[in-house]
């Protein structure tokens, strides 16, 4: 009897489970490089975001921060926040008399701002969520049509036992294995990515909050 080996039953496979299989795995590859490449893209946010914040909770003369800022040949979260927030700002005639409808104008900057950045972290989301839902689905159809093939061919059998439908069985259940491994690291990775999604924009919300407060004219009376 030969061994029986992931391997050996993934090239035995028929047609319709090696296609399935296929499907499976560069669903898999695909998401894996999403996986690295969102977790490297929130890195880096995370960390220019907590730098900028440290300067603007400390209190730094807003100007030098604003030139600082313009240092940068890449702006994007906080940064990029601030320095269209105060750019807006010094775009008024009297600065010392800013009115509601002047910090509305500010604060509508702000938001746009936001649902920018929002939507660059949101890149890709909805694939990881596609892969997360659907590859367990399409493991199944696999493992079903494989199933269904392995008893088909029983009628042509000269006895019926377990060891003439283990082989197909087992390739079959293989597309299930792929399935899930496909969409276990692509849901934990769309959980996490939302969560922490979510943790930024909070500290942009505080951070623009303060801001606004900095801005406001009765600081300055």
């Amino acid at each position: 009897m030969n061994e029986i080996s992931v391997l050996n039953l993934i090239l035995e496979a028929g047609i319709v489970v090696k296609i399935v299989m296929l499907i499976l795995f560069i669903a898999s590859i695909l998401s894996w490089i999403v996986i690295v490449e969102r977790s490297n893209f929130f890195r880096k946010v995370k960390s220019a975001n907590d730098n900028f914040l440290r300067k603007f909770w400390s209190g730094k003369d807003l100007d030098m921060l604003y030139k600082e800022v313009l240092k940068d040949e890449s702006l994007y979260g906080a940064r990029n926040l601030f320095k269209n927030s105060f750019e807006e700002f010094n775009s008024f005639k009297d600065v010392n008399n800013i009115s509601d409808l002047d910090l509305e104008t500010i604060n509508r900057s702000m938001r746009v701002s936001i649902a920018s950045d929002e939507e660059e972290m949101n890149k890709y989301m909805s694939f990881l969520a596609n892969v997360g839902s659907v590859s367990p689905y399409i493991g199944l159809l696999g493992t079903v049509w494989g199933i269904m093939t392995s008893f088909m061919g029983l009628s042509d059998a000269t006895q019926a036992t377990i060891n003439a439908v283990a082989p197909g069985i087992s390739e079959a259940l293989v597309a299930t294995a792929l399935g899930l491994f496909a969409a276990i690291p692509a849901l934990i990775s769309y959980n996490w990515s939302v969560k922490t999604i979510d943790i930024i924009i909070k500290s942009y919300e505080n951070f623009t909050s303060e801001l606004l407060i900095t801005l406001h004219p009765s600081q300055k009376l």
